[in-house]
């Protein structure tokens, strides 16, 4: 630890240049001044020296011109490895730097005129490419050498750093020290040194009435940008009719794994069941683009990444009936280079009813023939058995009677497509108060008012079950053993 003669305060002020042992030697020196800043910090050290000499000893300051200050945002580390490689977009974003720019505005005439730069600069790239917000900075040093043998580099460590943009927000690096206690720097020099230092604002205290004014002026900032977002978003909001449910669906589709040929793409369509409607500019389908597959593991995967929005409409029109959800269809195809196409997978999602974020992965399966003959022409000529009505993947549309039959249907399980849906929902019900939803006058309450419990439908749909194989159940019996006023002998 340093000897009390070895304390040093001293106050420093915003870009303040205080020199260092190391720069009186450099610059006292006329050989080794080139630039006019070394001249100019020839000059102010030929002056200090007349005066007696720099009053400050081992705290001095790089300010925003020095080369150090250059060097230090140039060499900056991405990651806190004593062995990291430097990649290419590292190398090539080093020599772009936030820096102070005194350029003029430009017109917007000129503007207007030049909406594309066919042939950019250099210059131009590196100050475009980027987010570029002027910084300005300040480094306050601390030459932590042995007694004796200062102005040496080796020995200069960073106390602190200050940096100012152009929107006037300060960064000190490391805080103020306030009651945290002093900063502690080891140095591994002839003998083992523990230096303590901290740091302390030492800006003269606005006085209250200036603290007010300031705060005025910020109210009025701030709520003159809020009324400019409020312009911006409007009060025209346009509510669902009392019992509609408006349904957004932002979907993906991410990935499609486990299928047996490369470059597969995915056609897909939503079906709208009963008191469903949407917007006669809605598309309800589409079609992925090809993607080829990488090897993840065990498995194949092609990642699509394919975004979809969907916006629905229901409409109730009984108050117990339940309401059925739309059902997403899809089907999974392969295109190879003699632009021959397999379908490798046919699959069904019904949209969720809870809002939120869902990651689904649905299996899917296709229809096989019997015999090698079908899986040569595969194979050779493309080609499989398909489904004419992609809804026979579940119940079909058309589909009229109690039951459906698919015996003799043959099919093969085949891989899996993963989906990513955001889903939200919109309704009078759910801005009803809690009194009102205790009523649960119909089932677009329920769902208002448990929106947040994804078991509703399920529980729903397992009541309506139950209640009507209770009627069957009472149907399929003698009237007279329903009778209780039958006499028995």
């Amino acid at each position: 630890r340093a000897p009390e003669d070895e304390e040093e305060e001293v106050e420093v002020g915003w870009q303040e240049k205080l020199f260092s042992q190391f720069e009186v030697d450099l610059y006292l020196n006329e050989s080794a001044c080139q630039t006019p800043l070394d001249w100019q910090y020839h000059e102010e050290i030929q002056k200090l020296e007349k005066a007696g000499g720099r009053k400050n000893c081992r705290i001095f300051t790089y300010t925003d011109h020095d080369r150090f200050t250059n060097l230090e945002e140039l060499c900056q580390k991405v990651t806190d490895s004593d062995h990291e490689v430097p990649s290419y977009l590292v190398e090539r974003m080093a020599n772009v730097r936030r820096r102070r720019q005194d350029r003029r505005p430009v017109e917007a005439s000129s503007l207007k005129s030049k909406i594309i730069t066919w042939e950019p600069s250099e210059e131009f790239i590196k100050n475009n490419h980027v987010i570029n917000t002027p910084v300005q900075t300040m480094y306050i040093m601390g030459d932590l050498g042995p007694y004796g043998k200062l102005g040496h580099r080796e020995y200069e460590n960073v106390l602190c750093t200050i940096k100012v943009d152009s929107n006037g927000v300060i960064t000190v690096k490391p805080d103020f020290s306030g009651t945290k206690g002093a900063y502690r720097i080891e140095v591994d020099a002839e003998k083992r040194e523990v230096w303590e230092y901290t740091i302390e604002n030492a800006s003269a205290q606005v006085q209250p009435e200036e603290e007010e004014r300031e705060q005025r002026v910020f109210r009025d900032l701030y709520g003159r940008h809020r009324d400019y977002l409020s312009g911006l978003v409007g009060s025209d909001f346009e509510m669902p009719l009392p019992g509609t449910l408006r349904l957004f669906v932002n979907g993906e589709i991410v990935s499609a794994q486990g299928y047996e040929y490369d470059n597969l793409y995915v056609h897909f369509f939503l079906e709208l069941p009963n008191q469903w409607s949407s917007s006669p500019f809605q598309q309800l389908s589409g079609v992925t683009q090809t993607c080829a597959t990488k090897t993840v593991g065990w498995d194949k995967v092609a990642y699509f990444c394919y975004p979809f929005t969907v916006e629905m409409f229901y409409t109730q029109e009984d108050e117990d009936s339940l309401p059925q959800w739309p059902v997403l269809y899809f089907e999974v195809l392969s295109l190879d280079f003699w632009q021959r196409y397999r379908v490798e997978g046919y699959g069904s999602l019904v949209l969720p009813a809870c809002p939120g974020v869902h990651m689904l992965t649905i299996p899917t399966w296709r229809p096989v023939e019997l015999g090698t003959v079908a899986e040569m022409r595969r194979f050779f000529i493309g080609g499989s058995p398909e489904l004419e009505d992609l809804t026979y993947i579940r119940t079909p549309s058309t589909f009229k009677g109690k039951r459906l039959s698919r015996f003799g249907f043959r099919t093969e399980t085949t891989g899996s497509v993963t989906f990513r849906l955001y889903c939200l929902q919109q309704s009078k019900a759910f801005l009803e108060n809690s009194a009102l939803r205790q009523r649960m006058k119909s089932v677009l309450d329920r769902l208002g008012g448990f929106s947040q419990q994804s078991s509703v439908y399920s529980v729903l749909e397992a009541f309506q079950r139950a209640r009507r194989r209770m009627q069957e159940a009472r149907e399929s019996l003698p009237q007279d053993l329903i009778n209780t006023s039958a006499s028995t002998v």
